[in-house]
């Protein structure tokens, strides 16, 4: 049962004459008259059971993006209905114009739309649908919640894609689409040419030269259908927020763009999202299917207050590779990453293949870093540097294990990692 606002105005219409000529017999009898009449007309509701609802959602939505859902309601009695119907949501879904008035004759339908602008990556959960159903009178009502279970998968934004077009215009440069060639380990053989002053003497093709007159030079592009292997790490460092959203969003990013680039070029691209069991991982497709498996596999990965087991993601990378391959480690690096194994996995992995540890940066650091008004921005300042010391010994110490070493802010992560993919396309090293 529920009471609208009519009875609270009918009661203040009899209390406050009775107040003034303070006659409290007058006003409880008033009030106990105004409560009698609620009940009755919550009696005379019709009864919310005798009304069907059903929820309809999109199966997905990008972060950032609007979509909306429907919600369907349908009138099975034999009386016309007055109210009203709550779409409920979790806060993040976004959920707007939830509440909806109802007026349906018996038999009649009528659907209403639910607005969502989501606020967090991952599944976002309704709530139940409540029904208002109003007495004769419009003094009280009959209230029933219906537990109606839907989910709403909120993908990855996805915003570094701006930053794709300059790199696989890139990528052509380096395919052989211009005319840029290269020659070096990763590479495959791709035409001849004639030798020019400057080209490397390792490259001259000497059965080619005795066949013509001139000297001619092997031109090369790099070997496609590689491997590319992604690890996010999801472990407790993932959680720390840089801004308004955590590292592991930054992870994702880069892992989306670094994806669409090295399936244009070709290459065989799997993810797992890791920290001591597998969270999520996305493998076996190419083509246009990739990305969207990906961001499907991506969407609901949340930080883990775990610490990463990097023996098992070492394990789970030779289980799956049997070449040699680029493996991306997306992490963060700092002095506890020497406590727990990086270094020892790093050092492992690089002996069978291509190593790159990526790290997102602080942007308040370098603001600790320039503080120097007073002695708290000075202790700041001087913790800054610390840190920074640390870090960058750590990273030397990772470059010394033959692994390259990215480090860039949350929005420059993934089109940093994406440009040194391509420096390892371009000097042959994939």
């Amino acid at each position: 049962m529920y009471i609208t606002g009519w009875t609270v105005v009918l009661a203040v219409l009899g209390v406050v004459p009775a107040a003034l000529v303070q006659d409290r017999t007058v006003a409880w009898v008033w009030i106990l008259g105004v409560v009698a009449l609620a009940l009755l007309d919550s009696g005379l509701a019709p009864k919310p059971s005798t009304i069907g609802v059903r929820r309809s959602v999109p199966g997905s939505v990008r972060l950032t993006e609007s979509t909306s859902g429907t919600l369907s309601v349908i009138n099975n009695g034999k009386r016309r209905v007055r109210g009203a119907v709550r779409d409920a949501w979790q806060p993040s879904a976004g959920a707007t114009q939830t509440r909806h008035r109802l007026n349906l004759a018996a038999g009649a339908r009528e659907k209403f739309t639910t607005r969502f602008h989501p606020t967090r990556r991952g599944d976002r959960h309704s709530d139940r649908i409540t029904l208002r159903v109003q007495g004769p009178l419009r003094l009280a009502g009959r209230q029933q919640s219906v537990e109606v279970h839907d989910t709403l998968r909120v993908l990855p934004e996805f915003a570094s894609r701006r930053h794709l077009p300059s790199r696989l215009q890139r990528l052509r440069e380096i395919d052989g689409q211009s005319a840029v060639q290269l020659k070096g380990a990763g590479s495959e053989f791709d035409s001849l040419r004639e030798y020019v002053i400057g080209d490397d003497v390792r490259s001259i093709d000497w059965r080619g030269t005795a066949r013509r007159a001139d000297v001619v030079v092997r031109t090369y592009r790099p070997e496609r259908d590689r491997r590319v292997f992604i690890a996010l790490d999801t472990s407790r460092l993932s959680a720390a927020r840089i801004g308004d959203a955590p590292r592991l969003d930054a992870s994702i990013e880069a892992t989306l763009l670094l994806t669409a680039l090295a399936t244009r070029a070709g290459d065989r691209v799997q993810v797992t999202a890791y920290d001591r069991t597998e969270r999520a991982r996305a493998l076996g497709t190419t083509g246009a299917g990739v990305m969207p498996q990906l961001a499907t596999a991506l969407a609901g990965v949340e930080p883990e207050l775990l610490e990463p087991d990097w023996p098992g993601i070492v394990r789970l990378v030779q289980g799956r590779l049997s070449q040699r391959s680029l493996v991306v480690l997306l992490t963060t690096i700092d002095t506890s990453t020497v406590d727990s194994g990086l270094l020892e996995a790093v050092a492992a992995l690089s002996q069978s293949h291509v190593v790159m540890v990526a790290s997102v940066d602080d942007p308040e650091v370098d603001q600790m870093l320039a503080g120097r008004e007073d002695v708290h921005e000075l202790y700041a300042a001087g913790a800054a540097a610390r840190g920074v010391l640390e870090r960058d010994t750590v990273a030397t110490r990772l470059r010394q294990l033959r692994a390259e070493v990215v480090t860039a802010a949350p929005d420059a992560l993934a089109p940093a990692v994406a440009d040194r993919y391509l420096a390892l396309k371009a000097a042959g090293r994939l």
